[in-house]
């Protein structure tokens, strides 16, 4: 039987430049929000050396990345401290093991390789399994239930807004047909609907035509858009005075809302233009190291396909 640790395994996004804009030195306190497959909070501890104080705190909300991790950061002791948690509470559990300010902290956002290829949790539409797709299987709502129960309206939205899906209004048309007959049950089922509603021109163009459908399906159960901006605010609270913020996103979504908070805290005056000083009293809490965004270099394509989407914004607190 393979270990947890191999089901778990994925090659981190862009290790080398992760690394270099954390800044990540000997002694230093260390947060990775998205633990996933330990890849990118391996190389920092192994960065962070045995210097005393030294530590990272790990997060992630689904079970089995922590039970993983546990085995993969094993040589590492007490340095590594993996709490199972949404990273929307990072204060809570920082300020629970009594730390005030941190020196840099880490957002890898989207859903894992594991996540991805196990057919188990849902989350592909390549696997026939149960419309899952929780990264925290304790919570109650899958994709299931949101197929099967949100109005047809209510989906067209999601699937347009959080997928940029052209044909939502159609593929949310055909779900409602389709489950007055019989509920959704799998991801095998959805799949089919989907194919019927994206008229065949668009199916033989583009990505596999379910792609925009999963994600928005995936964004919407976990919450993902809802709690991003929350999530950083909160961590550039908590980042010490020149401390960096690196954040890696895998879609547009994602990246916007990003590179826009970034500059908000960077640039806050909201003054008119032809005002000659500024009164709104906007406090500037960061300055933007990348100003567009680092990607995933030609020989890491080679190695990890998946890191093509990929793109990394660093931020520094001043």
């Amino acid at each position: 039987m393979r270990s947890v640790f191999i089901e778990y395994y994925h090659q981190p996004v862009m290790p080398d430049e992760v690394l270099e804009n954390l800044k990540v030195k000997p002694g230093g306190v260390f947060v990775d929000c998205t633990l996933g497959g330990a890849g990118h909070s391996e190389v920092i501890l192994k960065k962070l050396g045995d210097e005393p104080g030294g530590r990272l705190v790990a997060l992630d909300q689904d079970q089995a990345a922590i039970s993983a991790a546990r085995e993969r950061l094993a040589p590492f002791g007490d340095r590594a401290v993996l709490v199972q948690a949404n990273f929307v509470k990072l204060v809570e559990i920082l300020t629970g093991m009594e730390l005030q300010a941190v020196d840099g902290i880490l957002f890898d956002l989207g859903v894992s390789s594991y996540q991805l290829d196990n057919p188990a949790r849902g989350f592909s539409y390549q696997f026939d399994a149960p419309l899952d797709m929780r990264m925290d299987t304790g919570q109650p709502v899958t994709a299931r239930e949101l197929v099967n129960n949100l109005p047809v309206a209510e989906l067209a939205r999601i699937i347009k807004e959080y997928g940029e899906e052209r044909w939502s209004a159609r593929i949310a048309s055909f779900i409602g047909q389709e489950r007055q007959a019989n509920p959704i049950e799998t991801t095998g089922q959805l799949v089919k609907i989907i194919k019927k509603a994206v008229p065949a021109p668009a199916r033989r163009e583009g990505p596999h035509p379910a792609r925009r459908t999963f994600q928005a399906l995936r964004i919407a159960v976990n919450r993902e858009l809802e709690i991003l901006e929350e999530a950083v605010l909160a961590a550039v609270k908590v980042l010490k005075p020149g401390g960096r913020i690196c954040v890696i996103t895998f879609h547009s979504l994602e990246d916007r809302i990003i590179k826009d908070l970034f500059r908000r805290l960077a640039s806050p005056c909201t003054c008119p233009r032809d005002f000659p000083v500024c009164v709104c009293a906007g406090v500037k809490t960061l300055k933007i190291v990348t100003v567009k965004p680092v990607t995933a270099s030609l020989a890491e394509l080679a190695r990890n396909p998946r890191a093509r989407s990929a793109k990394l914004r660093v931020a520094e607190k001043i």
